[in-house]
């Protein structure tokens, strides 16, 4: 889907998948977990199938594992 195919100006509905997505209501745009962000639905890049949340950026993605205690270096930390 691109921007000229519908949905609007409104959110759309994803369900993020290893290396792809499913559009389960269409809309122009997602927001980013991390920053709240807008990110164009034909130019999302990075998200989490875990988490199934979408980043604007690598850096934001990035930020979001550490977040979550999800690299493989990390220990999670005891609550």
């Amino acid at each position: 889907m691109n921007r000229f195919e519908g949905g609007g100006s409104r959110e759309a509905k994803i369900r993020y998948l290893d290396g792809d997505y499913q559009i389960l209501q269409p809309g122009s745009f997602v927001t980013c977990a991390m920053t709240g962000a807008i990110i164009p639905v034909d130019e999302l890049r990075y998200w989490s199938v875990a988490r199934q949340e979408a980043y604007a950026d690598c850096a934001s993605s990035l930020e979001a594992e550490k977040r979550a205690g999800a690299l493989p270096n990390q220990r999670r930390a005891l609550s």
